[in-house]
C-alpha cells in the first residue's frame, strides 16, 4: 500500500498531462497513471490552437512549443491531371493583435507536444508512471479506492479524487455507468505517420479523386515526417505497411514516385461525435477523450480535452485546500456546454472537408468560448467591455518602474488577479493579486489598451480567474460583494 495521494488521474494524454502539470505548480499531491508501457508516439493530433497556446504560456510551455513545431503551411489540391491549386488553410491575412497575441494554429505532432509537457512536469517535479492500468475502483464518503496493476502485480491506491483522462474507451465511465450517446459518422479513414520521398514539405498535399478516394498528405512540423490522412471503406482489414500504404497512395494520386520508406505509427479509425452525459459522479471526474470525442476535422479534439484539464485543475486545487465544495460542481457546469458545441463544429468542418473544402476560420480558434451562463459569472450594474465569464485579453502596460509588461504576465500562475482602474480601495486577499491602473498608480495604461479591451469603469475592478475567464466588475461600493464572491472559490480562511 502506497501513501495516500489528493488525487489520482488515470491516463498521460493531452488531459491528464495539462492536469497534473498544473496540479504539480499548486503544490497539489497527486499520482499520473498510464496504462501503456511507453509513450505514444503517433500524432493523432497536431494542432494547437490560439487559445490553447494562451493556455500554454501560462504553464510554462509556449515557446518551447513554439520552437519545436511551425506553422500550418497552404494546402495544395491536385486535379486528375497533374494540376494544382494553392490554398490557404487557415486565416494568415489576420496578424496578431495586442488582445489576442496568437491568432493562428501551431502544427505540433501529439507526440512531441506530450514529450514537451513530460518534461514540464518533471521540471515541476512529478512524472508519468508508464504500465500501470487501473482494473477497477470503489469510492467513498471521503474518497476513492483505486485498484491498479503493474509489473510487480496489484496495488491499491487511495486518492481523494479520480480523473479518468482515459479516452473513448474510458474504463471509468463505464465503471460509472455514464452513458456516452452520440453517433458514428459513416466515415472510417486511416492515419500514419510515415517517412516518404517524392513531395516537397512547404505545402500540405491534398489529392482529390474523382470515385471518393481522396488522400492527404501533410509534411509534420517539428520532424521529419508526412501525416497520411484518406478514407477507407467501412469494413475489412486495411494494410498499414509501407508497401500497403505505398500502394493507396499511388492509387489515389496516380503517381508513382512517392515512395514510402518507413512507417512510424498507423492507425484504421471510425469517426464518431459522442459526450458523456455527465461530468461527475461524486469524486470521480471525466476529462478528455473520456468525456467527448470528435472528428479530427477542425482541430478541436486535443485542444477541448487541454482545457478540461486546465478548467479542473485550479478548482481541484481550490477544494483540496478548504473552498467549498460546491466549486467543483461548475466543472461540468462550463466544460460540457463547450465540448457539445465543438461537437457540432467538427461534425460541419467534416462534411466540408469530404468536398474539398480545407478552410478553417476564427470559430476554431477557441478564442471566442465563454461562460457567461456559469455559476461563477458574477453579474453587476458595473459596466465594461467584457461580459462575466468572456475571455479576459492580453494588453501592454507600462510599470511605475519604467518597464513595459503585458496583462498576460500579470496572469501568469496560480492566482486569482484584481484589476482596479484607479486607486479604490478594495482589500488585499491572499490567493489575489491586485494591479491598480492609472496615471501614477503602479501600471500606466500608456497605450490606451486596458481602457480600449477592458472599459472598466473609474475606481470599480475587475476579478480575472486563474484560468484567464473574467469573474465580473466590482464598483468601489461592492467590496463586500467582492468579498463575498471570494468565499465561494477560495480556500476558507484565507
Amino acid at each position: 500500500m502506497r501513501d495516500s495521494v489528493d488525487v489520482l488521474i488515470c491516463g498521460a494524454g493531452a488531459a491528464g498531462l495539462t492536469l497534473a502539470i498544473d496540479l504539480a505548480r499548486r503544490g497539489i499531491a497527486f499520482r499520473l497513471i498510464e496504462k501503456l508501457p511507453s509513450p505514444f508516439q503517433g500524432s493523432r493530433g497536431k494542432g494547437i490552437q490560439p487559445r490553447s497556446l494562451e493556455v500554454f504560456e501560462d504553464l510554462g510551455l509556449l515557446d518551447r512549443a513554439m520552437a519545436t513545431g511551425g506553422a500550418y503551411p497552404p494546402v495544395r489540391k491536385y486535379a486528375a491531371d497533374g494540376s494544382f491549386v494553392d490554398q490557404e488553410m487557415v486565416g494568415a491575412d489576420h496578424p496578431p493583435t495586442p488582445a489576442e497575441p496568437y491568432r493562428l494554429p501551431l502544427m505540433v505532432p501529439q507526440f512531441l507536444t506530450e514529450t514537451l509537457m513530460r518534461e514540464r512536469l518533471l521540471e515541476l517535479g512529478a512524472v508519468v508512471e508508464f504500465g500501470v492500468e487501473l482494473t477497477g475502483f470503489a469510492t467513498t464518503d471521503t474518497g476513492v479506492e483505486a485498484t491498479v496493476r503493474n509489473e510487480r502485480g496489484d496495488e491499491v491506491i487511495r486518492a481523494r479524487y479520480l480523473i479518468g483522462c482515459d479516452g473513448g474507451r474510458s474504463l471509468v465511465r463505464g465503471a460509472l455507468g455514464i452513458d456516452f450517446p452520440g453517433k458514428t459518422l459513416g466515415v472510417r479513414a486511416i492515419v500514419a505517420d510515415v517517412i516518404l520521398e517524392g513531395l516537397s514539405r512547404d505545402v500540405w498535399h491534398r489529392f482529390d479523386g474523382g470515385d471518393g478516394k481522396h488522400l492527404s498528405i501533410c509534411p509534420l512540423a517539428g520532424s521529419d515526417l508526412f501525416q497520411i490522412q484518406g478514407p477507407i471503406p467501412l469494413e475489412g482489414d486495411i494494410d498499414l505497411s509501407a508497401e500497403g500504404l505505398t500502394r493507396r497512395v499511388v492509387e489515389a494520386t496516380g503517381r508513382e514516385d512517392i515512395v514510402l520508406r518507413s512507417v512510424s505509427w498507423a492507425s484504421a479509425y471510425t469517426m464518431n461525435a459522442r459526450l458523456a452525459d455527465r461530468y461527475r459522479d461524486g469524486r470521480v471526474f471525466l476529462a478528455g477523450d473520456a468525456a467527448h470525442i470528435h472528428p479530427p476535422t477542425g482541430g478541436q479534439g486535443l485542444n477541448t480535452s487541454l482545457q478540461d484539464a486546465y478548467n479542473l485543475g485550479w478548482k481541484l486545487a481550490a477544494v483540496l485546500r478548504g473552498a467549498p465544495g460546491s466549486l467543483l460542481d461548475t466543472y461540468e457546469a462550463e466544460r460540457r456546454p463547450i465540448a457539445a458545441g465543438m461537437l457540432g463544429l467538427s461534425t460541419r468542418l467534416l462534411e466540408g472537408f469530404k468536398k474539398g473544402d480545407n478552410r478553417r476560420g476564427r470559430e476554431v480558434q477557441q478564442l471566442d468560448l465563454d461562460y457567461a451562463e456559469s455559476p461563477l459569472s458574477f453579474v453587476s450594474d458595473a459596466a465594461s467591455h467584457l461580459a462575466p465569464g468572456s475571455r479576459a485579453p492580453d494588453a501592454n502596460v507600462r510599470g511605475a518602474g519604467g518597464g513595459a509588461t503585458r496583462l498576460f504576465h500579470l496572469f501568469r500562475g496560480t492566482h486569482w488577479t484584481l484589476l482596479v482602474s484607479g486607486s479604490a480601495p478594495f482589500t488585499p486577499r491572499a490567493g489575489m493579486h491586485i494591479h491598480r491602473i492609472g496615471p501614477g498608480l503602479e501600471f500606466d495604461d500608456h497605450l490606451g489598451q486596458f481602457t480600449a479591451f477592458y472599459g472598466v469603469p473609474d475606481r470599480a475592478a475587475m476579478l480575472i480567474r486563474p484560468d484567464g475567464y473574467v469573474a465580473g466588475v466590482f464598483a468601489a461600493a461592492q467590496a463586500e460583494a467582492l468579498q463575498a464572491y471570494l468565499d465561494r472559490v477560495l480556500p476558507a480562511g484565507t
